[in-house]
């Protein structure tokens, strides 16, 4: 090649490690056309020299770079169409009520939606009418087009058109930074948006407009209430049907209406985001905590209780006051500052500073089911997965260097022998790096960053990186599993910290007499015990295994003279530890099952005259297999080994 030629092409290499050669100048949807027509034709977008954010299938690439392409049928294809849609939809209300302000216009992980300041309110039947202007929209098939404008240029622009939401964020960049922006329509739509977008509006297949709600404008109470529309799209309109399907079995295993219905847990506006756990939540919630215990017998661990409420002077030592108040209840008295705990690892830090520790006590494993409590905002609370006070399986381990990555060996075990026992799908594994707000030093965060992965690679488990997700004090690796209908859950967390041992000058004698901190761990298996509960409802649809179940077996007599026979075999099983129910109400026993089967207890015990005279009980299994004649041995002895099992 020669000189010339060279100096106006540009080296790509993609990410099986061809190297492909480009004229210089050309954009991320040209190279993939070079590579393929279809691949150039699913093009949505580009991800250049491994950089987290997505790039416009527009950018220039003018120097040797590597290249991934963003395709619309995979996940990150999927934000863009659905960023794309949200555009779409916010050029449909602008056509169906021009008065309205727009404000913005997100995708999500499920969909997408747009904050609206619009003096009408709208109503559910009005999804319908926006959907069909949509879809006017769409088969225009009009090209999504990029353009970056002067600062003071779109300041101007925004400010003729009285789109006041649109000034307020422009003002907030810097001045002389060019805005970016995106229209389409021939220019009859533009929006401040950042992109990427798909080349046009055609490439929103399927979509589907969801409901509404109210949304304070950037969150804050103290501003005005925007009229949200929420929606979702996809590449397909089969992913859609799935999607729908989806969302069908979703609405049936609600734990908000199931946990209702199955009267474990209530919530009250008197106390808004804190659930009450009636009598059969708290079995339930107990349960969980005694085989947490359990496990804690076998692994060495010590159980504590710290206090809920410290002085302030604790969470500035721990730097939660800097990195975390806003998310803390604060209070004063006697002329002190308080504040209640978000986390138990402050206070850990006290116990293990009362007494002079050695080599030989690590590692130290205090385990805490202590009360915290958040501040949530209400628009982001629901049910029991996001609530304002709740307990956590919580611990933190206190290790020397080279116990790391032992200590991260039993964890695991300990995680995957939990999602095995609930049913979930082995977890995908996220390693999260260091924030941008951070504590410590970048010798602190390189020795734990590498800590964490070498115990992973230890342990050979596959896991991905999570850049600037790690909490402030340290990084940390989140398993993220799918339940029975492939929904993602973040339940068990292993965080590695060398700050807070440094702030809070820990140290232990090591075995040649000289002083060395040691490194904390912070762990959770089960996670919030609340926000676990709420998964495990939706997962099981309310069938929670014997061993769990708040009633395990419900005994029912067919008429009033088996009701003594009834009673003396559910004393029995009780006696044994069992939990055991007995409708004795006139119902005929048709009923009975039907109401049994709704509160899905899984084994009923029938008395007739039969198994009177026999000494024995009419055994039926969830959902309805009948097991048949049982004398009380054999049903107990069923009993103990399904608690034996935890089946």
């Amino acid at each position: 090649m020669s000189e010339t030629a060279s100096q106006n092409t540009v080296r790509v290499t993609l990410p099986d490690g061809r190297v492909l050669e480009t004229p210089k100048g050309s954009s991320i949807r040209d190279v993939a056309f070079r590579i393929g027509t279809g691949l150039g034709k699913a093009c949505v977008g580009g991800r250049v020299n491994g950089a987290p954010e997505i790039l416009d299938l527009r950018f220039v690439i003018d120097s040797d770079c590597s290249l991934s392409i963003v395709t619309a049928d995979s996940k990150d294809g999927l934000e863009v169409i659905r960023h794309s849609a949200s555009h779409i939809m916010a050029d449909a209300i602008c056509r169906l009520w021009p008065d309205v302000k727009l404000s913005i216009g997100p995708s999500t992980d499920d969909g997408f939606y747009y904050d609206i300041d619009l003096d009408v309110k709208l109503q559910p039947g009005d999804l319908e009418r926006i959907e069909s202007e949509m879809t006017k929209v769409i088969d225009a098939d009009s090209t999504f087009e990029r353009c970056e404008t002067p600062r003071d240029a779109a300041l101007e622009r925004f400010r003729a058109i009285g789109e006041k939401y649109k000034v307020e964020l422009i003002e907030g960049f810097p001045a002389g930074e060019a805005i970016s922006l995106y229209r389409h329509g021939g220019g009859s739509f533009e929006d401040l948006c950042r992109g990427p977008h798909v080349p046009s509006t055609g490439y929103v297949k399927a979509f589907k407009l969801l409901s509404l709600a109210g949304a304070y404008w950037r969150g804050d109470e103290k501003n005005k209430m925007l009229q949200r529309v929420y929606g979702t799209a996809f590449s397909s309109k089969k992913d859609l049907e799935v999607w729908s399907k989806r969302q069908e079995e979703a609405k049936a295993r609600d734990h908000r209406k199931l946990g209702k219905e199955l009267g474990i847990f209530m919530m009250h506006p008197i106390s808004p985001a804190s659930p009450f756990f009636l009598p059969r939540g708290t079995l339930i919630y107990n349960r969980l905590v005694q085989h947490m215990r359990e496990l804690y017998r076998k692994y060495n661990y010590q159980e504590v209780i710290t206090p809920q409420i410290f002085e302030s002077e604790l969470f500035k030592t721990s730097g939660h006051w800097a990195h975390y108040l806003d998310a803390m209840y604060v209070t004063e008295k006697d002329e002190r500052q308080f504040g209640v705990k978000p986390m138990n690892c402050p206070s850990h830090t006290y116990i293990y500073a009362s007494e002079k520790r050695s080599y030989r006590e690590l590692p130290l494993r205090l385990a805490d089911f202590g009360r915290l409590h958040r501040y949530e905002r209400s628009g982001v609370t629901g049910g029991l997965t996001r609530v304002r006070t709740f307990c956590q399986d919580d611990a933190h381990l206190f290790v020397a260097p080279d116990q790391i990555k032992g200590e991260i060996t039993i964890l695991l075990k300990m995680i995957t022998d939990i999602y095995e026992l609930f049913g979930f799908t082995p977890p995908r594994v996220f390693l999260a790096t260091r924030p941008a707000d951070s504590l410590g030093t970048d010798e602190m965060w390189s020795k734990a960053e590498s800590g964490l992965a070498d115990a992973l690679k230890e342990n050979g488990v596959a896991y991905t990186i999570n850049p600037g997700d790690g909490a402030f004090y340290g990084p940390k690796i989140d398993f993220i599993t799918e339940d029975a209908i492939g929904r993602e859950w973040q339940l068990s967390t292993i965080q590695l910290d060398f700050n807070l041992p440094e702030r809070f000058d820990l140290k232990y004698t090591t075995r040649d007499g000289t002083e060395e901190r040691p490194v904390m761990i912070h762990r959770a298996v089960l996670g919030s015990i609340e926000r676990f509960i709420g998964v495990l409802i939706e997962q099981t649809s309310g069938n929670f295994p014997f061993w769990l179940a708040p009633e395990q077996a419900r005994v029912l007599p067919i008429a009033d003279a088996h009701t003594p026979y009834a009673r003396e075999f559910v004393a029995s099983l009780e006696a044994s530890g069992h939990r055991i129910g007995l409708d004795g109400s006139n119902q005929k026993v048709g009923a009975k099952i039907r109401d049994a089967r709704l509160m899905r207890i899984p084994y009923l015990l029938v008395v007739g005259d039969r198994e009177v005279a026999e000494g024995t009980v009419s055994v039926r299994e969830r959902p309805d297999k009948d097991l048949g004649a049982m004398p009380k041995d054999q049903v107990l002895a069923l009993f103990n080994e399904l608690e034996r099992t935890k089946k």
